[in-house]
């Protein structure tokens, strides 16, 4: 196997999620740069000497500058080292891939982008929520809390099923602003917490108590659904 840098995606939390060629590459990597939402399993899969270096990319909490994370890359790259990037869910799905990217081409490093399965698909299946269906959902939306004023409400509120990654903080603004815009009262919303873990927590109901039914509550890190389909998580 070539030696370069892989940027993987460890899939939605579980390691039985893993991919096949994303588990072989862990077996055999040298180095290990991770995200502070892999499973803590998947550290178990990488050879004893393999150096792993925790560069956090959590919401919220302290985490090294993606500056420094580029130069990490490029540093072991640079020593024929096999690297291992290791992202949560799929690396092209919110997953910060471009500014590494640039820094290995710059570098003239070898890379590959090793897909993982997202959340956003991941979460609404395991809690039972298909995201689409031929009478409820003919198409879906995914996008993620984080500037939201950058958003285009009016025609999100005309979607007719909304995934949204990394917004429980931000739950009430997205009530708000989907509410503002024609989403009915009565529109069923999902919070799927943990997902792919054994500690997965679901909360359900509408946009006019949803905020009520989790006030108080610790809900991050969560997949938000949006849609008539959550309302089929009952018969499924």
């Amino acid at each position: 196997m070539t030696k370069k840098a892989y940027l993987v995606g460890a899939g939605p939390g579980d390691v039985e999620y893993l991919t096949v060629k994303a588990y072989r590459l862990l077996a055999s990597a040298e180095v290990l740069i991770y995200d502070a939402l892999v499973d803590a399993e998947l550290l178990d899969l990488v050879p004893g000497n393999c150096l792993k270096i925790n560069v956090g990319k959590r919401g919220g909490k302290p985490s090294t500058p993606q500056g420094e994370i580029n130069s990490l890359l490029v540093k072991y790259c640079r020593k024929n080292q096999q690297v291992v990037r290791l992202k949560s869910g799929d690396p092209f799905i919110f997953g910060r891939c471009l500014s590494e990217i640039e820094a290995l081409k710059a570098a003239g490093c070898e890379f590959e982008v090793i897909p993982g399965i997202s959340s956003a698909l991941a979460a609404p299946l395991l809690a039972g929520i298909p995201l689409t269906d031929t009478v409820l959902s003919r198409c879906f939306a995914v996008f993620t809390g984080h500037e939201l004023d950058a958003l285009n409400w009016e025609a999100l509120s005309r979607l007719e099923t909304l995934v949204i990654l990394m917004g429980a903080k931000n739950l009430e603004h997205i009530v708000h602003q989907l509410l503002r815009y024609g989403k009915l009262h009565s529109t069923p919303i999902a919070i799927i917490r943990w997902t792919g873990t054994p500690n997965q927590e679901i909360w359900i109901g509408e946009l006019s108590n949803i905020l009520t039914k989790t006030q108080g509550l610790s809900l991050s890190p969560a997949v938000i659904v949006i849609g008539g389909v959550v309302g089929l998580r009952k018969f499924l």
